[in-house]
């Protein structure tokens, strides 16, 4: 089935260069979604750092207050 010039998905001259702004709006987009996942790695990592120092204090105490 073809594309129609009024609607369709045509990559013709006289587009109005709907292409140029789907591409930014994905690049945008794509933008955002990479700076969420690096705030949840960073996150993550705070965590499991944080977790590691937890479970070195306790293993320092149970070892200076063994008998």
């Amino acid at each position: 089935m073809m594309a129609s010039a009024e609607g369709g998905h045509g990559g013709g001259p006289g587009d109005g260069g709907r292409d140029e702004g789907l591409g930014e709006s994905v690049e945008k987009r794509r933008l955002a979604e990479e700076k969420k996942n690096e705030r949840y790695v960073w996150w993550s990592l705070g965590y499991f750092l944080f977790g590691i120092h937890v479970v070195a204090f306790v293993m320092i105490y149970a070892v200076t207050h063994a008998k």
